[in-house]
């Protein structure tokens, strides 16, 4: 969350960001809490001071009918101050989930806007191929040469699961290798992380794990959640630390699968495996100092610029809008790889995202360093896709495709999977 110190202070900043960002919370319901909170902690504080008044005097010489009124008074104050704590904790729980809602503060170059038309395109780097064929989406290629089942997924698991056969299986796993290579390469260290997580971890990363609009799978009778990505994990895999200054940045990348329910995903552009239930990602994560992460995000975006354009692909770099940024996020861009099938002639589709969190997250999770004061403060934390596997092979297949219906592997991925084509 932000800092609810500065609640008053900034307060208008805050309600013009709550609406660039179309969110529905109450900014003036929170500072009303925020008080009423604060009188009822110094109503409780002067009660329990009372209290040991009381207990003192008791102790002192006093007559009988003094000693009387003190025990009526103490019983008294025993039953309003637990009548007090009680609202408080009531108070606290309203306070704390609506204080959750007010999202980060917004970078004042993202574009204003509530829709993927309102971001804006900022890079394009290589050109679309052009065929001399009618080229065919993933789904039938992974059809026709027996690479990917559906139906038979559907029938076991239900809609938007898959089956992954023969070479295509070979062709993920050298993808996830490749990525894993480069990002290593630029000194992140390597994790398999838990496909499991607690909700208090979700919810300080910035996801909602109830209600109908959670994209969120809970794993019923348990506090715990599937993860919908590794930024969960590998997050939470500082809650509550306090880190040296000498130590940052912290490079992690988590390799998990990933769970989403995806409410609302369907028609034309989700088919296939770019919108499905299960899939795999490799996931960059940094913690850093807080005038650092501007560069660090710079970072991201450029290696995963650097594992799409080695695979030979045409993509574009978005500066995702305000109402798409979600609320943990200050500042995301979007890696949009060229995808042949996709709509009337091929279009651009989303393979990784990258989102600078300030110190939203690390409030939430208790995250901090110790400066060169010794005060600690705020870590700030960052989040990447370096590849999500199912869209990475979307963007692979549908590129690579040849007349014959076969599929090219690129360049880079040959050594990786010791082929240079699927056939048929």
């Amino acid at each position: 969350m932000i800092d609810l110190k500065e609640l008053k202070q900034r307060r208008d900043e805050i309600v013009r960001n709550v609406s660039n960002r179309y969110m529905n919370c109450d900014v003036d319901e929170v500072i009303r809490l925020q008080e009423e909170r604060s009188a009822l902690m110094q109503q409780a504080e002067l009660m329990r001071s009372r209290r040991n008044e009381v207990a003192g005097l008791m102790k002192s010489k006093i007559d009988s009918d003094s000693r009387a009124r003190l025990i009526a008074e103490g019983k008294q104050l025993k039953d309003d101050i637990a009548t007090t704590e009680e609202k408080l904790a009531a108070l606290n729980a309203d306070y704390d989930q609506k204080a959750r809602q007010i999202p980060n503060y917004a970078h004042p170059e993202a574009p204003i806007g509530k829709e993927d038309k309102d971001s804006t395109a900022v890079k394009f780097v290589g050109k679309p191929p052009v065929f001399d064929f009618a080229p065919l989406d993933h789904v039938q290629l992974g059809q026709n040469l027996d690479l990917l089942d559906f139906d038979t997924a559907t029938k076991v698991s239900g809609p938007k699961f898959y089956y992954i056969k023969n070479k295509a299986v070979i062709l993920q796993m050298a993808l996830e290798r490749y990525a894993l290579d480069i990002v290593m390469k630029h000194g992140f260290m390597p994790m398999i992380t838990p496909d499991v997580a607690k909700e208090e971890v979700l919810l300080g990363i910035g996801f909602n794990p109830r209600g109908a609009e959670s994209n969120i799978y809970t794993v019923e009778g348990t506090d715990t959640c599937l993860v919908g990505t590794a930024e969960i994990t590998l997050g939470g895999y500082m809650e509550g630390r306090i880190l040296e200054k000498k130590d940052l940045p912290i490079r992690y990348t988590g390799l998990s699968h990933c769970f989403r329910r995806e409410a609302g995903g369907a028609g034309q552009y989700s088919k296939g495996l770019y919108r499905v239930h299960q899939f795999s990602k490799l996931e960059m994560f940094i913690f850093c100092l807080p005038e650092d992460s501007d560069e660090m995000h710079k970072e991201l975006l450029s290696i995963e610029e650097e594992i799409f354009g080695g695979l030979g692909l045409a993509y574009r770099v978005v500066d995702t809008c305000t109402g798409d940024l979600g609320a943990p996020a200050y500042r995301k861009f979007d890696i949009e790889a060229w995808m042949p099938g996709r709509g009337d002639g091929g279009e651009y589709g989303e393979v990784t995202s990258t989102s600078n969190c300030t110190d939203y997250q690390a409030r939430n999770l208790n995250i901090r360093f110790r400066d060169d004061d010794g005060k600690t403060r705020f870590v700030h934390m960052l989040n990447g896709t370096a590849v999500a596997l199912s869209r990475a092979m979307v963007a692979v297949m549908e590129n690579y495709q040849t007349k014959d219906g076969n599929i090219r592997i690129p360049q880079a991925l040959v050594p990786l999977c010791g082929f240079e084509m699927i056939t048929k």
